[in-house]
């Protein structure tokens, strides 16, 4: 019976490996001379969000699938430490700023002392002039101004003692308080959430990925193309982009060519066998053209990539530039958001 359906399933997948060949035959041969061209997947650059600190994850505000903005609080954590560090660094602040205030006030009653001194000492010489008191005493009165002089100095030095650790205590504030904010996982560009790695509870290490999201404005496909095409190809170089899923034709240039090819085979020897040989080649869309159409372009959309080889050739009327009408992404995308929500299980909330 094996042996039955084993001669009965072979001729099946003869004739559907043919139509694979046939369907790749004839998409090749529809790309004109002077442009190369292949099947593809679209691809958003993915950013993973981490935690800077350890903590416990307190609060989680977004969910996958959630637009957010640059500088949007996606998590907040609880550390108690960040915390206590903050308290100890404002308690040491307002003892910094307490010694400089009494610091100004020595300096002010050394400031009057010293007036007075001075004013002694002057009278003192007029005193002496006239010969009504004794040198001794004049010497005294000297004495007496140095010293109040000193004792000023000597104030003005606290106080700028007290004012350097007044500095210090700030950033010791500064530094608590960043970290402290830091325990606020915040989005470091606007994106879409992909994916959420932690829920509320958890206990995350310093580094711990919190949430994964997706660039829309940093939009590419990378297709693979013959060692004979990709010759011709250099970075920078005029690319098309067709998807299956939307009537449109998307401008792009070449941002990468691989330098080592692929599906290579261990020993190449034969034409054959160099034919076989395959670069990756990546065509990103204009950053202004793709964040005109945030939610329509998904990773994961299949269609075809097209590069110009020779720079004198005009592109096919297929392929002139034609973007989605912005009325009808809204209301694809709002009609996308409409049958996701319709099919939602009952009683599922997000």
């Amino acid at each position: 019976m094996k042996r039955w359906m084993g001669w009965l399933l072979l001729p099946l997948a003869l004739v559907l490996a043919g139509v694979a060949v046939w369907f790749n035959l004839k998409a090749e041969a529809g790309v004109p001379e002077g442009f190369g061209g292949t099947n593809g997947r679209l691809e958003l650059q993915r950013l993973d969000v981490a935690s800077l600190y350890a903590g416990r994850v307190e609060r989680v505000l977004v969910d996958e699938g959630d637009a957010v903005e640059a500088g949007q609080v996606l998590a907040a954590l609880a550390g108690t430490q960040s915390a206590s560090r903050l308290a100890a660094a404002q308690a040491e602040l307002g003892r910094a700023q307490e010694a400089v205030l009494r610091a100004e006030a020595g300096i002010r009653a050394q400031r009057e002392q010293l007036r007075v001194a001075r004013m002694e000492y002057g009278h003192a010489l007029d005193l002496r002039r006239e010969k009504l008191i004794a040198p001794a005493e004049l010497t005294r009165r000297r004495a007496a101004l140095e010293g109040a002089q000193a004792a000023l100095e000597s104030a003005e030095a606290v106080r700028a003692e007290a004012l350097a650790a007044v500095r210090q205590a700030e950033a010791g504030v500064r530094a608590a308080a960043d970290t402290e904010a830091d325990m606020q996982i915040r989005a470091p560009l606007a994106g879409r959430v992909e994916y959420r790695l932690a829920e509320p509870g958890q206990v995350l290490a310093a580094g711990s990925r919190v949430m994964t999201l997706l660039d829309p404005t940093d939009v590419s496909m990378a297709v693979f193309l013959p060692t004979d095409t990709v010759g011709q190809v250099q970075v920078g170089d005029e690319a098309r982009i067709v998807l299956d899923a939307i009537d449109a034709v998307w401008p792009a240039t070449v941002s990468f060519v691989a330098a080592d090819a692929q599906f290579t085979p261990k020993y190449v020897e034969t034409a054959s066998e160099r034919e076989k040989l395959m670069y990756r080649v990546r065509l990103r869309i204009p950053a202004e053209v793709a964040q005109q159409y945030p939610g329509l372009l998904k990773g994961g959309m299949v269609g075809r990539g097209y590069v110009r080889l020779q720079a004198d050739r005009a592109w096919p009327a297929d392929w002139t530039v034609r973007l989605p009408q912005a009325g009808a992404t809204a209301r694809r995308a709002g009609d996308a958001q409409a049958a996701a929500a319709s099919v939602q299980p009952a009683g599922e909330t997000r």
